[in-house]
Order: structure tokens, then sequence, then C-alpha cells
């Protein structure tokens, strides 16, 4: 079965979304991104495992608000190590009979895990989904952006086989903008993987109404993951 037979398959009706987010604390927006608590920092980071594909099974975002949540779809992000040893990734959306792309560069930094993001990337991206993407996850001169925003990129919890936890921190000229994305190799992932999504979103403050699309179908998380 192809992978978008599977999302078409597993995605729930969205009362489903509403019975897990419900849970979450309404935390009050505004408050600055926090250090992650409870997530050790990596030591060390292989690339190598880290490089191929990923579906990309939640998000969370400062920025992201209720109405978002019907305009983006799931999508695959493919990390390719370059000569130079960066990470060209490269983003696959589909649309009814259309497929959006956008790119990036990721950067390494002198820390495991971490990267910047050089913001050079490419976007084919059409109507709708346009108006989304360049708001909230494409990164691209041509998008809303001035191309001049700084982003960085942390890998905060990976087995390199089955999940990964990433952290994204963009600073504006006006705010910083906070991201957590939950990648896995596989379409469903373990209960305390998603609970491990769920306290990180936590430690930034994010609340129900961050959410746009995690894979919550069948699964409600426990008060006291964190």
């Amino acid at each position: 079965m192809s992978f978008w037979s599977l999302v078409a398959a597993r995605m729930g009706p969205w009362w489903a979304l509403w019975l897990i987010l419900i849970t979450l604390p309404q935390i009050p927006e505004g408050q600055t991104p926090a250090k992650p608590q409870g997530f050790p920092q990596l030591t060390n980071f292989e690339d190598d495992k880290f490089q191929g594909e990923w579906f990309v099974l939640g998000l969370a975002g400062s920025i992201y608000k209720r109405e978002h949540r019907d305009l983006l779809n799931p999508y695959i992000a493919l990390f390719e190590l370059t000569t130079n040893r960066h990470f060209q990734v490269t983003n696959t959306m589909t649309r009814g009979k259309h497929c959006d792309t956008w790119s990036y560069v990721l950067i390494p930094t002198t820390k495991p895990g971490q990267f910047t993001m050089e913001n050079k990337g490419k976007c084919v991206v059409s109507g709708r989904t346009r108006a989304a993407l360049g708001n909230l996850i494409c990164v691209c001169p041509s998008g809303s952006g001035t191309g001049t925003d700084k982003e960085d990129v942390q890998v905060i919890e990976t087995d390199y086989t089955k999940f990964a936890l990433l952290l994204s921190l963009r600073t504006t000229s006006s705010q910083t903008v906070t991201r957590v994305s939950l990648l896995g190799r596989n379409w469903r992932l373990p209960h305390k993987i998603l609970d491990r999504f769920i306290c990180l979103t936590r430690t930034q403050n994010l609340n129900k109404n961050n959410f746009i699309f995690p894979d919550v179908t069948d699964w409600l998380p426990d008060p006291n993951i964190c």
C-alpha cells in the first residue's frame, strides 16, 4: 500500500483530534520558549543514520491556529546528506491532484544534532497551500517572509529507526517562532513516543490550539506523562 493510501486509511475524523487536545492545559499565549526539561542533551549525532525518508506525523507551533488545520495535509520529509555533510531537506505534500514541494538546507553547528537553516529553499506550492506554507512551514524567498530570518533546528531526541523529535526556533525582527515536529519512519508510533511529543510541546508553552495535524487517531494522552 502506498504512503498516501495509508494516510487516507489512518486519518480519523476531527472529533478524534478534539477528544485528545481537549485534555491539554490551556497555557496563556505570549510566553517565551523554554529549554526542554526532561530531555537529555544529545552527546553525539549520527547524521548517516538520520538521513532518509521521514513521515511528518505531528506539528505544533506558536503561530499555528485552529483555522490552519484544514490547510495542511500530512507530508514526507526526505533528508539527504551532501558532500559537505549538510542536509538537503525536501518536503512533499499532496493536495488532491496537486503535489506541493518545498526544500531547504540544514547546516550543522558545533553542537550534536543542532543546525541552522539556510533560507534559500525552493517552493512549488499552489493557491491555498501557498498561503499556509508561506507563513507556517515553508521557508523560501518567494514566500511572505523577507528571507533574512534566522532559524535554528535541534534534534531533541531520536532512535534513528522509529522516531525523531525536532525543535525549531525562528527569530524574526519582532518575535521568536517556535515549532515542534514529530517524525516517524512509519505512520504509527508507540503511545510513549506520542507522549514525549506532548511533553516537548509543553516545555515550549504550546497549548491545544497550537496543533495542526498530529497523528492522534485512537490515542489518548496520559495526564501524568510529564
